[in-house]
């Protein structure tokens, strides 16, 4: 298998591109590989501590969940269009939920498939959801890496198709400045990598805070900034919290603090962030899809990306050598 580079190539700043497909591609394997991980250290906690302080990896197959189904669902949209078409997300979203409906889906995510499938429009259920305030919940940010990838060399593109991805199924803003804040921590990464005069002297964690609007997620980002840098896994993940109420504002910030913590080191990052236990297989499938934009598939270790459920595209990506990709 070959390893694949984050490369630039001669794109621009819009249009659909091979450099922008393959980093797509990149941040997808890494988010896929980072929700099958986390998702193998679910058990009594006394257990899978001393499995995770063992560093004790699991036999494979490791399954994915429906954090990495709903990512394919993304990347599936991005792929045809080279953009985020909302409707075209929401049948997508549709098809593989009713297709294998058991891979984790929450269940405000899966009463909106449903009803979708049923013939709902997908914007009236999405803005009914929580008596009308929309969700709140983690869903839209843990398949939003490989938005922010294709769109790094635009981050105000990168931030309106986030936004667009989110609507589909979260409309709550703390929902939505969860997805940004998780595609511009992707961009940061790509660009930390290929244009680091373009990110200069500031940190992933400051880049993500100035271009999110105000509420607990970024509240929860400036959190993760002020910590100081001996703070260990467990006083971040009860700070900020690590996902146990399943929302965007208990997630988005912890996850963003392991990936900024580790972002040149791949391995290092999920380990780190499957400590903080909470949501593992979603903080992991964000982290991992930010990180390999950094590091590069290589840095994945084999025979986890080998134990990792194969994907499944709905789309010819027609890029040769896509065989870390299936």
């Amino acid at each position: 298998m070959r390893a694949h580079k984050v490369d630039t190539g001669s794109e621009t700043p819009s249009g659909d591109t091979p450099a922008r497909r393959l980093r797509a591609l990149i941040s997808l394997a890494g988010l896929s590989v980072g929700d099958a991980f986390g998702e193998q250290f679910f058990g009594p906690e006394d257990l899978i501590a001393e499995r995770i302080s063992e560093r004790s990896i699991p036999p494979p197959v490791w399954p994915y969940t429906d954090d990495t189904a709903m990512t394919l669902s993304v990347v599936d949209v991005l792929m045809r269009f080279g953009r985020i078409d909302q409707d075209a997300l929401a049948a997508a979203l549709v098809e593989r939920h009713e297709e294998e409906p058991d891979r984790g889906y929450g269940a405000g995510v899966r009463q909106l498939l449903r009803a979708a499938s049923d013939g709902a429009a997908w914007r009236d259920v999405a803005a009914a959801a929580f008596g009308g305030r929309g969700s709140h919940g983690n869903g839209a940010a843990m398949r939003v890496a490989p938005i922010g990838a294709w769109f790094a060399d635009d981050i105000n593109r990168a931030v309106a198709e986030a936004r667009a991805s989110a609507e589909v199924t979260h409309t709550h803003e703390e929902a939505v400045a969860g997805a940004v804040a998780v595609a511009l921590a992707a961009a940061y990464a790509v660009l930390a990598c290929l244009q680091p005069e373009a990110v200069g002297n500031t940190s992933l964690l400051a880049f993500v805070e100035t271009h999110i609007p105000p509420g607990e997620t970024r509240h929860g980002i400036r959190k993760a900034l002020a910590m100081p840098e001996h703070t260990s896994v467990a006083h971040a993940a009860n700070v900020l919290g690590s996902g146990h109420r399943i929302s965007a504002a208990d997630t988005v910030p912890f996850a963003l603090w392991c990936a900024a913590r580790h972002l040149g080191n791949y391995e290092e990052a999920l380990w780190t962030t499957v400590s903080g236990l909470g949501d593992r297989d979603t903080t992991c499938a964000i982290v991992g899809g930010i990180v390999v934009l950094r590091t590069g598939m290589e840095a994945i270790p084999e025979r986890w990306l080998h134990a990792r459920e194969k994907l499944e595209h709905r789309y010819n990506p027609a890029l040769g050598d896509d065989e870390a990709f299936q």
